[in-house]
């Protein structure tokens, strides 16, 4: 017996061994390809020696002689902490990601190959001044030292080892096809149009229009078409490839007026996915020329948000209706050929076979109109259809949103800001500006049609001549504000414009909670401080709980005839309308409010159609503004009432809500579902990896419709929200306030990959200095052959 203990305790002896063996070997292989921030390396593209100081919070401050070397370095840091990052963006942007994940990948390439975005950013290219096509080009210059260098070393990232592969050379159209994917994340609305169209042709027009934010009645041959050439939509169309709704943000600036200071203060935060790494990368540059500082893509040079010594801006989406869907009609006997004033055109075919790791080529086709790609192949059933969607897009244009980068990073005054603003095509952006002058302003600035028919609700007919685009919203007639009486300007993504305005911008506009809060809070206080900014930035006042949940509960309480629910309707009653991670009340109401649409739409629609249906609280809301005023509604008709509706729902979120935290409701807590999560793009492949590759998640306050933004799956995980946070007061522009969730590196090693979760999730913003008084940070020196 102890013969067999002794032998046993030997094999666990030499398993301990083997793994404590393994885990050192791991971390002698990851810790290898850490990026060097200190002491010096020599970089043959250089002209003169360059300085990065790395701060307490990883934010490369860079130092150079001349702006070509700034660029240089700015490419080859940002390469040092990003480059997996920035490689997957252009793979994915470009339709190239089967190349390295394999079969997987086939249906997202052939995606994004037919969004053009690789094929427009090209045709950009040729439309830049040599300016930023130098730009370009000293940018790509340092992201190619770095591939070299790390190459050379055999210190590529851990994520090409683990794919098996090596990053290609960067080049300028990588950069810019990098842009347009943001344009792509940011200004889409094809969604829309396709959901319409169905629903026209499946549910009648009746219920169809309720489903319609406004109805466009003036248009009847538009709708007349839709309903004679029904395009497939339903079939199996993939919803993940879809941006996030409503990515948009929230920005303010207020008037030296309203402040301590009695200089301007500015606030900023950009809602978008939350992910490891940050969308964002932190940066301060400075060069004879300029001293500029912010957050940037990785990938693209410059610095996008931010400010310099003299002025801060900041950008919310506008959301516009940029894309419109053409109903095509095919050539029977040439499926490249469409009909148009009664004759066969020829469209453009682009022969682009997809590359598949482990595979043969897969071929593929992008056929062109002359309104834009045929979209209708990668989104819906395969098969020989009587008429397609193309899609028309301001993004697929030649764009200069690098160009008015480079203008504003230099810009001193409102003046030569909005002179920068002109060659911002895409995505059309709400700008909130500052400056030291005491000067405030606003532009809903980019390219917004104007269409010769209809109001880009519904797809019209592409083989006319009255249909299309004739240009756009005149630069001078964006809606603009400088200095206003009111001593502040805000956008949430909310509706911009009254009826008053004389184009039509959408009709579409994200729900308009936040902004309603930020307007409360700053209209109500003075002798406001950067303080005050960062803890408006972090409010969690729910807003829409004040419109509805007194109505709703009454739905409740009237069907509730044994007083099953009398104790959580206490608690909602009792509720301070605050979306707190400890309190009961905000788990019951989302998952109330996330029950409403499902209860009412979900069985009446395909899986597909329900999964791409854009704007399911907007409708709710709309279901129930109509239901409380007594107002006519087919849905709610034959659902059987709004309280019905009300209630049904309630019954469900509770059900769900007992399934995963038990009966009893004083245990319950917001904060137990509502987790923050920053998953790696490679966390999905394995449990092992999303251990390694993803931070612990965090019960976290704060909702998709309150101002401190934490949208939410079916699954609690909060995976979009304040992608960065940051406060400017203009008294003081030599340093800001910032927070970048998870943190600034991509290494999993590094100390800077997941530092800001928690910073994130309390709001504990960190301040970035420019005037190069950096204590106890990391040197680099780029020494110059």
């Amino acid at each position: 017996m102890k013969k067999g203990w002794k032998i046993v305790a030997w094999i666990l002896g030499i398993i301990l061994a083997i793994c404590v063996v393994a885990v050192i070997g791991l971390n002698m292989y990851l810790s290898n390809s850490k990026p060097i921030i200190k002491g010096s390396l020599t970089l043959n593209a250089l002209d003169a020696d360059v300085k990065v100081v790395r701060d307490e919070y990883g934010v490369p401050h860079i130092k150079a002689t001349s702006d070509a070397d700034l660029y240089r370095a700015q490419g080859f840091v940002q390469a040092q902490d990003r480059l997996f990052q920035m490689d997957l963006a252009r793979r994915q942007a470009s339709g190239k990601l089967s190349e390295v994940v394999g079969e997987a990948a086939v249906n997202t390439d052939k995606f994004f190959r037919t969004f053009s975005l690789r094929d427009a950013a090209e045709r950009s290219y040729d439309g830049y001044n040599v300016e930023a096509k130098e730009v370009l080009k000293r940018y790509a210059e340092g992201v190619n030292e770095f591939i070299a260098f790390a190459k050379k070393d055999g210190e590529l990232s851990y994520e090409f080892k683990l794919l098996g592969y090596e990053p290609e050379e960067w080049t300028p159209i990588d950069s810019l096809t990098i842009g347009k994917y943001m344009a792509y994340d940011l200004g889409g609305n094809w969604s829309s149009l396709a959901i319409r169209h169905w629903a026209l042709n499946v549910l009648g027009e009746d219920k169809a229009k309720e489903l319609f934010i406004k109805y466009p009645e003036g248009a009847p041959a538009i709708v007349e078409a839709n309903l004679n050439n029904r395009v497939n939509v339903s079939g199996y169309f993939d919803a993940s490839v879809l941006p996030k709704e409503f990515n948009g943000s929230n920005n303010w600036v207020v008037s030296g007026e309203k402040t301590e200071s009695g200089l301007p203060l500015l606030a900023d935060d950009p809602h978008l996915g939350l992910s490891t790494p940050s969308i964002w990368y932190q940066m301060h540059l400075e060069s004879p020329k300029q001293n500029v500082s912010g957050v940037i893509f990785a990938g693209i040079p410059g610095i996008i948000l931010g400010h310099n010594e003299d002025v801060a801006w900041g950008v919310t989406n506008v959301g516009p209706d940029v894309q419109d869907l053409y109903i095509e009609t095919p050539n029977p006997d040439d499926r490249t050929q469409f009909l148009y004033d009664g004759k066969w055109e020829q469209a453009k075919v682009r022969n682009e076979p997809i590359k598949v790791k482990g595979h043969q080529d897969v071929p593929f086709e992008v056929v062109v109109t002359r309104n834009g790609p045929i979209i209708s192949d990668v989104l819906f059933k395969e098969e020989e259809a009587s008429a397609l969607f193309s899609m028309q897009w301001t993004a697929l244009e030649q764009t200069l949103e690098l160009q008015a980068i480079l203008k504003m990073n230099k810009s001193s005054n409102w003046d030569e800001f909005e002179v920068a603003l002109e060659d911002f095509h895409a995505p059309a952006q709400n700008f909130v500006f500052a400056a030291k002058d005491g000067t405030i302003a606003y532009k809903a600035n980019g390219r917004i049609p104007i269409r010769k028919s209809g109001d880009g609700q519904l797809p019209v007919p592409g083989d006319s001549a009255q249909y299309g685009w004739k240009g756009y919203v005149p630069y001078n007639e964006l809606p603009t504000v400088v200095n206003p009486k009111e001593g502040f300007i805000a956008t949430a993504n909310n509706q911009v414009i009254d009826e008053s305005y004389p184009y039509h911008i959408t009709d579409f506009w994200a729900q308009s909670y936040r902004y309603e809060r930020i307007a409360e809070v700053l209209e109500s206080k003075s002798n406001l401080t950067k303080e005050d900014m960062m803890n408006l930035q972090m409010d969690q006042t729910n807003l829409y709980a004040r419109e509805f949940l007194t109505e709703m509960l009454g739905s409740v309480e009237k069907l509730d005839r044994n007083a099953e629910y009398k104790n959580i309707i206490t608690l909602l009653t009792d509720w301070d309308q605050v979306d707190d991670k400890d309190q009961v009340a905000p788990l019951v109401f989302h998952k109330w409010i996330k029950e409403l649409p499902n209860v009412l739409l979900e069985d009446e629609m395909p899986e597909d159609i329900y999964d791409m249906f854009p704007g399911k609280g907007n409708i709710s809301d709309q279901f129930l503004r109509k239901g409380y005023k007594d107002e006519a509604s087919t849905w709610l008709d034959e659902y059987g009432g709004v309280d019905k509706w009300v209630y049904d729902s309630f019954v469900k979120a509770i059900s769900d809500i007992k399934d995963e935290f038990g009966a009893n409701e004083k245990k319950w807590k917001w904060g137990d579902f509502h987790q923050l999560t920053f998953d790696h793009p490679l966390s999905g492949a394995s449990p092992i990896l999303a251990y390694l590759l993803n931070p612990k998640s965090v019960p976290i306050g704060g909702s998709n419709i309150t101002v401190q933004a934490a949208a939410f799956g079916d699954d609690g995980r909060v995976d979009h929200g304040a992608s960065w946070r940051f406060v400017a007061d203009l008294a003081d522009l030599s340093q800001a306030y910032h927070i970048v969730g998870p943190g600034q590196v991509g290494h999993v090693k590094s100390k800077w990959y997941h530092d800001q979760v928690m910073d994130w999730a309390e709001g504990n913003y960190h301040t970035t200095l420019m005037d190069g008084a950096i204590n106890n940070g990391s040197e680099l020196i780029l020494k110059a052959e």
